[in-house]
């Protein structure tokens, strides 16, 4: 049987991200996609992991603002990504060159993947924010490597430039830490946030 807050509540995703979306499907969680809209320049320079966080709950705060007052009442999830190379955070390259030279800097090294997650009620407004970071080491890739997957167009709108779910898996040698955190969504902080407010994940996950 359904539980009863699966009745109470509607899941949005404030993210277009299909990694983000791909994760979420996994569960078998019902789920309706609201990008955010948010300015994420407007958050540059903060630390890290002051960055994913405040930047996951600027997401998911917006969409809930956007929703009408004859909307369901909705837990609305935002995330945000980045790759951390030392004290250099890399976000999404826009073109081809960029995100040559992002995976040539990261090639035979270790790099850090920081994702946030927030999880906001419409109807009340409380919300609670985590993070997990994941290390990524990626194989030492030849030149030529790298521009073929460049030009598989992967890498664009990924942050670090490469996507651990599609053929960007190829250039990984090994991870310690959360896989799904490098995919773009740290499941189980979503997990934990969603308990934190009193409500379990498994009532919004089909049958």
């Amino acid at each position: 049987m359904p539980g009863r807050h699966d009745r109470l509540y509607r899941v949005v995703l404030a993210s277009g991200s299909a990694g983000r979306q791909w994760t979420l499907g996994l569960l078998g969680l019902r789920f309706d996609v609201i990008p955010s809209g948010v300015d994420e320049s407007r958050f540059g320079g903060l630390p890290p992991e002051r960055l994913v966080r405040e930047l996951s709950l600027a997401k998911a705060q917006a969409v809930v603002q956007s929703l009408g007052g004859d909307a369901p009442k909705s837990l609305v999830i935002g995330s945000d990504t980045i790759v951390v190379d030392g004290d250099t955070v890399l976000g999404k390259p826009g073109d081809c060159n960029e995100a040559e030279e992002m995976i040539e800097r990261l090639s035979g090294r270790t790099h850090v993947v920081m994702s946030g997650v927030a999880v906001v009620l419409s109807d009340t407004l409380e919300f609670r924010v985590s993070h997990d970071v994941t290390k990524v080491k990626m194989r030492r890739l030849s030149r030529e490597a790298i521009r073929r997957y460049v030009e598989s167009g992967e890498p664009i709108g990924k942050a670090g430039g490469y996507a651990i779910q599609g053929r960007g898996a190829l250039l990984v040698e090994s991870i310690d830490g959360c896989y799904y955190n490098v995919v773009g969504l740290p499941l189980a902080r979503l997990v934990d946030i969603v308990g934190e407010l009193g409500l379990n994940i498994f009532d919004f996950c089909s049958l």
